[in-house]
């Protein structure tokens, strides 16, 4: 191909795609935004799950004469019904009660600690006893975006008594989709546990899938 036709149709490739590099981006961003917001809101979903099951084990306990090892039954009767989900181990069902003492307002377990993951809030319950302290942990978690491993720094570290106040403004509902804390999000165990989501189970459906399409293929 002489050199101007090759110039010209390169000219004319190069204009067929202007802007796909900015709907691209602008697209990307969508998706990241979409899945994060997703995640967000079977966390919490989840977590709100378990602030009522720890509840209602308070209130049964406290209402109905219920001892400690009612807790025990209840665990292997859960995972008998939903094998697939480790989150009703006897360890985290305790947890759950806990959880519901420590924060017994609905609203404001829907507020904060509803948008951080499971483990963050079990890290917290196990070193912080202040409520007013636990909630300014949950609350930069939320801001910056925080990992666990993070977070258990902060709070070893003691940030809060060096630096910390507690605020009431609970408007920032999603975290930065590029921190730890979203990717935390995203590939949370307890989440996909929930969601009946687990590996094999994911790789079951794409292997049926692939079989379907191959036979409706050859039909």
């Amino acid at each position: 191909m002489p050199r101007g036709e090759k110039s010209e149709a390169s000219q004319t490739g190069a204009s067929a795609i202007v802007g796909y590099e900015d709907f691209l981006t602008e697209l990307k961003t969508r998706i990241s935004s979409a899945q994060l917001r997703a995640a967000v809101a079977v966390n919490k979903e989840l977590v709100l799950l378990y602030w009522q099951i720890g509840r209602d084990i308070l209130n049964r306990q406290q209402q109905q004469g219920w001892g400690a090892k009612v807790i025990n039954r209840l665990a292997a009767d859960l995972q008998k019904a939903f094998p697939e989900m480790k989150g009703f181990s006897l360890r985290n069902l305790k947890y759950m009660r806990a959880f519901a003492e420590a924060y017994p307002d609905e609203e404001l377990v829907q507020q904060v600690v509803a948008l951080i993951p499971w483990g963050h809030n079990a890290r917290i319950l196990d070193t912080i006893k202040d409520q007013t302290e636990r909630l300014w942990y949950a609350q930069q978690t939320i801001e910056y975006g925080w990992s666990r491993n993070v977070l258990v720094h902060q709070i070893e570290s003691k940030l809060y008594h060096r630096q910390g106040k507690a605020t009431t403004n609970f408007n920032r509902t999603l975290p930065q989709p590029q921190s730890e804390l979203a990717q935390q999000l995203l590939k949370d165990p307890y989440t996909f546990d929930f969601l009946n989501l687990g590996t094999d189970f994911l790789e079951r459906d794409l292997e049926r899938a692939l079989i379907n399409h191959i036979r409706d293929f050859l039909l």
